[in-house]
């Protein structure tokens, strides 16, 4: 193709996506400018689009409606394929879509079995080199995968004029968003349907193929039994990583962009030397995931094409989007309230659900700067799961210094110009102090010559050191993350095992994240040595996630070594949570570090350590009134204090502060039977055993009845597993201590 074909075909495939003829005109004006031929041979291109649509108007557009016949038509003395006719065993039954470069029949095969089908067949006149290509690419890439959620190809061939088709498993749906909204698919189902259109992806990837133009219409929701199962199909302009799709080129030409535009990643609009890898695809499913949360993709599909080629572009590789919770805010009451009915939500909570965890999930996702996406589907579909499950997510808000390099990016001038002054500075330093250095050096390497052979042995041990610290990290992290897939497939003791004896040096965000569901699933089970080695592994590791949910981590191990007997270890766990935290002011903080140095009887050093969170966990219980909007955490802070008191040897206090628990509204099952415990070791000291066996008495029923139950691990309204032990934990001190007292005689 010669470079004015080059640009004939850009402005055609850029025009026809423009729906108002207003609009392309505006457009034609500024992509042809002064050339003339240019533009009437791109006007004769439309027209001949139109007509064909006009003349295929009788049948569908998707896969899954039931269309008019086709007639016959003569292109150059050709008959097109035509309802009625046959290719091969196929006999074309209905016309059920149309892209690009190919027209898709339903039609029905013969021998050696009788089906329905799907076959996808050139379009005349579209029989160019590179369609011809690209459409053998598709072939290819579905041919090489074999998964649940793509659609299969059957069969290849050509017909007697040399046009190629493919012939595919048969796909009867709607698109994903139709699907959903007409069946008014909750957040979570939505959710589901989409980590299958991830898995599929995954798929894709792993067999070295990118689908580049993932959009609603090419997932297709088909019904499996009554259960609702994603379809990926059209990979036509897929790119193979690793294989190649064909033996004829495929390539992109210069200034072409590949793909949608509302769902293109900024790399793909880019056009620049920068290869598009599988992260272009992760995008392309958060503006999907944007599109099922919210109803709207980020930027306006018509808005983007209105303004321009050059606007387009620039769009999207520097406008930030708003976050799907943001996004709702700004609708009219009535578009709002339509899109939260097709969510089987109101308003007020669908907004609700999208802050914080989806909000920050969905953004990652949609990255300017590819490193910080998702690294695979298969991530990106783990933490939705992870949100699913009530688990922390590895999605985060980004640091100061990623916001600092976007305020960089939007002053490029400014910072520029304060770089090249700093640096230059920085060099004139630089230079002076090296060369003061290089003076001092030349005086001193006579009388150091002995003393650097030496530092170059210690140099080479160390780097074999380190070599062998290096070599047994990326050991670490291969466990891990198989250990992750593991998971993902529920097989919870293979990867138990094969994270057994990694070092507790490496921090790794996916490891805590693996450390911390094979503790819960081990202590789920009473495998309380294999769930307190693993939790406390995760104690080492998983710093990076801050106290909120660190601190529900130390409260899982600290009881998860008590039910183990590993004493050893939860003493040196206490005295790391101490040092970790001594200069805590934050309430929350105080009370947990408190609750869990105390489930066994401390020594004076411990009791003296604590009384800093004492003392903060005291202040915030009586500075608070009944009804208060953190009320919850009160009762928690009455029954820290209350231990804090009894391990001290302060009954009446301790009494008081468990009373206090007993008496709020928002004290849950298993903190109310924690305080009753408290109470029994308080009234059993004070020499009152009738009390004690009292509070004992109703603390066991609870626990009984608890412990018939399995645990949901994400439920919190009776409280968590390990709120639980953590009460059986204080409940067995006190049964102890009031047996022994009875056992010496009535009081």
């Amino acid at each position: 193709m010669n470079p004015s074909l080059k640009e004939q075909e850009e402005i055609f495939d850029a025009a026809r996506l423009i729906s108002d003829g207003g609009a392309r005109r505006s457009y034609l004006e500024r992509a042809c400018g002064s050339d003339t031929e240019l533009r009437k041979r791109v006007e004769v291109l439309l027209g001949a689009m139109n007509h064909a649509e006009d003349f295929f108007a009788a049948g569908s557009s998707v896969v899954h409606g039931l269309g008019g016949e086709l007639h016959a038509l003569t292109i150059g003395g050709e008959v097109d394929t035509q309802v009625g006719t046959k290719i091969g065993p196929y006999k074309l039954l209905e016309r059920i879509g149309e892209g690009g470069c190919g027209v898709v029949y339903m039609a029905e095969q013969e021998k050696p079995v009788r089906r329905r089908v799907a076959l996808k067949i050139i379009k005349l006149g579209m029989d160019t080199k590179s369609v011809i290509a690209r459409f053998e690419a598709e072939r290819q890439a579905l041919a090489m995968m074999d998964h649940p959620n793509i659609a299969r190809v059957l069969d290849a061939g050509a017909t007697e004029t040399g046009r190629p088709y493919f012939v595919m498993e048969l796909v009867r749906g709607f698109k994903i968003t139709e699907y959903c909204d007409a069946n008014k698919i909750d957040t979570d189902g939505r959710l589901h349907l989409f980590t299958q259109v991830c898995q599929a992806i995954q798929h894709a990837h792993q067999k070295g193929i990118i689908h580049r133009d993932i959009k609603p219409s090419n997932i297709l929701v088909t019904l499996h039994d009554g259960t609702p199962v994603p379809k990926v199909i059209d990979f036509g302009i897929a790119k193979a990583t690793e294989v190649q799709l064909t033996e004829k080129t495929l390539f992109t030409a210069y200034a072409q962009i590949i793909g949608t535009p509302a769902y293109m990643s900024p790399e793909q609009a880019e056009m620049s030397g920068l290869d598009i890898d599988t992260r272009a695809d992760i995008y392309s499913l958060g503006v999907l995931l944007y599109e099922l949360l919210t109803g709207r993709t980020p930027f306006d599909a018509k808005q983007l094409l209105q303004a321009g080629f050059d606007e387009m572009r620039r769009t999207l590789r520097e406008r930030e989007p708003q976050k799907p919770s943001t996004i709702l805010t700004t609708l009219q009451n009535d578009e709002l309230t339509a899109t939260a009915q097709h969510r089987h939500a109101e308003p007020p909570k669908l907004i609700s659900q999208l802050k914080g965890d989806l909000d920050w999930i969905v953004m990652k996702a949609l990255e300017k700067d590819r490193k910080r996406r998702y690294e695979t589907s298969n991530a990106l579909a783990m933490d939705i799961q992870r949100y699913l499950n009530n688990e922390p997510i590895v999605a985060r808000p980004p640091s100061r210094t990623y916001r600092l390099q976007k305020l960089v990016r939007r002053n490029k001038v400014v910072f520029a110009s304060g770089l090249a002054i700093a640096l230059a500075l920085l060099c004139g330093l630089t230079t002076s102090t090296w060369l003061f250095f290089l003076e001092r050096q030349a005086r001193k390497r006579a009388v150091e010559a002995e003393r650097t052979q030496a530092e170059l042995r210690e140099v080479a041990e160390r780097g074999l050191r380190n070599e062998a610290e290096l070599r047994q990290q990326a050991e670490a992290r291969e466990r891990i993350t198989r250990a992750a897939v593991l998971i993902g497939l529920n097989s919870y003791p293979e990867a138990d095992e094969l994270v057994a004896g990694i070092p507790t040096t490496l921090k790794s965000l996916e490891g805590a994240m693996v450390f911390r569901i094979l503790g819960e699933w081990n202590a789920l089970k009473g495998r309380w040595p294999e769930a307190g080695a693993r939790l406390f592994h995760l104690s080492r590791v998983g710093i990076l996630e801050g106290w909120d949910h660190a601190s529900l981590d130390f409260t899982r191990c600290a009881v998860s070594l008590i039910e183990a007997k590993d004493y050893d270890t939860y003493n040196q766990f206490c005295r790391d949570a101490v040092t970790l935290f001594h200069d805590t002011t934050d309430p929350v903080v105080a009370e947990r570090v408190m609750k869990i140095c105390l489930l066994t009887p401390p020594d004076s050093v411990r009791i003296k350590s604590l009384m800093p969170f004492y003392e903060i966990s005291v202040e915030t219980m009586q500075a608070k009134p009944t009804g208060a909007t953190d009320d919850w955490m009160i009762s928690w802070r009455c029954i820290s204090v209350g231990l804090m008191e009894y391990r001290r040897g302060r009954m009446p206090e301790a009494i008081a502060a468990a009373e206090r628990c007993l008496s709020r509204s928002t004290a849950n099952e298993s903190r109310s039977t924690t305080a009753k415990a408290i109470l029994a070791l308080a009234y059993s000291a004070s020499g009152d055993q009738r009390l004690a066996r009292m509070q004992l008495t109703m603390a066991q029923e609870t626990l009984e009845k608890r412990f018939k139950q399995d645990f949901d691990t994400r439920s919190t309204t009776d409280g968590y597993w390990f709120d639980w032990i953590l009460a059986r934990i204080l409940y067995r001190q006190a049964l102890t201590a009031v047996e022994s007292a009875e056992s010496n005689g009535p009081q």
